[in-house]
């Protein structure tokens, strides 16, 4: 998505600044949507909806932006509080607006009709929740000022420094396995890894995972797509595996659950 597409007017102030706050922590990290979305678990689609202000992300998906660059996600965490609160009253409140109507004529009061000069009675309990409706309002602003100042105060400080390789004229393609199962003396292989058995988990990549992807996909638990990412269901995979094999159910890949895949 171009950095220069501007959020959309309507957009709830909370939630816009969520959404700049996000955009910044993506570029920063110089990935690509396909390369945001095979580390996070969700959809290139899913983010540009997230990343353009069309849908608040989801208190997941912020969380592993948030770990993969390497950010604190306490204070996104809490703004997109906010922002989930204040989202569904803001776009009730100004769906669009009314187009202007022309004023009619007055109707014609009755010969005998004389108008009244006694002023309206107020409708009983009225001013009481009203009362009460202003006392909500200027908690929920004092609230939002105050994580607003907290905010601020956290961009004030030094941002971390995120090392990214140097770029080149053109961005790199992500690496892409194709699995070969054989048999090999007793053992299934997909031949990625040279039956290598070194422990993987969460968050790793690279060939150990490809080949694990490619023996779960054997024994017909789908880990999502062979990239060599061990995101959210390559681990949603492992589990099933190793519940299923009678293993330690810890998502990690190690000695006696590569033997089982490979049994």
């Amino acid at each position: 998505m171009p950095r220069s597409k501007p959020l959309p007017a309507e957009l709830d102030p909370s939630a816009r600044q969520l959404t700049a706050r996000l955009r910044r922590l993506k570029e920063h990290s110089e990935l690509t949507m396909r390369q945001l979305a095979g580390k996070t678990g969700y959809s290139a689609k899913s983010w540009e909806r997230y990343l353009g202000g069309k849908s608040l992300p989801p208190r997941e998906a912020v969380e592993a932006l948030a770990r993969i660059t390497g950010t604190d996600p306490v204070p996104l965490l809490a703004l997109r509080e906010i922002a989930v609160d204040t989202w569904g009253r803001h776009r009730t409140a100004y769906p669009h607006a009314e187009p202007p109507t022309t004023p009619s004529a007055p109707t014609p009061r009755h010969p005998t009709e004389v108008p009244s000069s006694r002023p309206a009675e107020p409708t009983p309990g009225r001013l009481p929740h009203l009362a009460l409706a202003a006392g909500v309002a200027a908690l929920a602003v004092a609230l939002l000022a105050a994580m607003l100042l907290m905010l601020r105060l956290d961009d004030d400080a030094t941002p971390a420094v995120i090392t990214a390789p140097p770029r080149s004229t053109a961005p790199s393609p992500p690496p892409s396995y194709t699995c070969r199962i054989t048999r090999i003396d007793g053992r299934w292989s997909a031949g990625i890894n040279k039956g290598r058995t070194t422990e993987i988990g969460y968050g790793d990549t690279g060939v150990d995972v490809a080949e694990a992807q490619c023996l779960l996909r054997r024994a017909g638990i789908s880990p999502g797509g062979i990239d060599g990412m061990f995101g959210p269901l390559t681990l949603r995979a492992v589990k099933a595996f190793q519940q299923r094999a009678g293993l330690t159910v810890d998502g990690i890949l190690g000695p006696h659950s590569w033997k089982a895949l490979r049994g």
